[in-house]
C-alpha cells in the first residue's frame, strides 16, 4: 500500500511538472509580442515617411513646371519616382512580414507550434525586419540627397533667370 501511495504521489508530481504552461505566458512569447509592437511602430513611421516622400515628389514636379524642363530636372524627377516605387515595395513587404509575425504569435499562443519553432521563426523574421529597416534608411538617405540636389538646381535656375532678367534691362 505504501508503494502504491508513493507511486501515486510520484505520478501526480510528474503529471503536474510535465504539464505544459500556457505558451503565451512564456518570457520568450512575451518578448516576441513586444518586438511585434516595435515592428508595427517602425512600420507606421515608414508609412508616414512614405507619405512625406510623395508630397515632396509632387512639390518637385510642380516646381519644375515653372522652369525649363531640361533633362536634369526630368532625370531628377525619374530618380525620385524610382525611390518612391522602391520604398512602396519595401512597405508592402514589411506589411507582409508583420502579418506573418502576427500569425506566428497566434500559432505559438495556441500551442500549434513549439517554443523552439517559434523562437527560430521569430529570429528569422527579426533579422528580415532589421534588413528592411536598413533598406528603409538607405532609401531615406537617397531621397534626402535627391531632394537637396533638386533644391540646389532650382535655386541655381532662379539665380540664372534673375541674372538673365537683369542683363535684359
Amino acid at each position: 500500500m505504501k508503494t502504491r501511495s508513493l507511486l501515486t504521489v510520484i505520478a501526480a508530481i510528474f503529471f503536474f511538472v510535465s504539464c505544459k504552461q500556457n505558451p503565451a505566458e512564456t518570457p520568450e512569447h512575451k518578448t516576441m509580442v513586444e518586438k511585434h509592437a516595435e515592428m508595427e511602430e517602425s512600420h507606421s513611421k515608414m508609412e508616414a515617411e512614405h507619405g512625406a516622400m510623395k508630397d515632396d515628389h509632387q512639390q518637385m514636379v510642380d516646381s519644375h513646371k515653372a522652369v525649363e524642363n531640361d533633362s536634369l530636372h526630368v532625370l531628377t524627377e525619374q530618380n525620385h519616382k524610382n525611390i518612391l516605387t522602391k520604398h512602396g515595395e519595401l512597405i508592402t513587404a514589411h506589411k507582409t512580414l508583420l502579418e506573418k509575425h502576427a500569425e506566428l504569435e497566434t500559432k505559438h499562443a495556441s500551442g500549434e507550434i513549439t517554443l523552439e519553432q517559434m523562437t527560430s521563426e521569430h529570429e528569422s523574421m527579426k533579422s528580415e525586419h532589421d534588413n528592411m529597416e536598413k533598406e528603409h534608411q538607405q532609401i531615406s538617405t537617397e531621397h534626402k540627397r535627391i531632394t537637396e540636389e533638386d533644391q540646389k538646381m532650382m535655386k541655381e535656375d532662379k539665380e540664372k533667370a534673375s541674372e538673365e532678367e537683369s542683363d535684359q534691362k
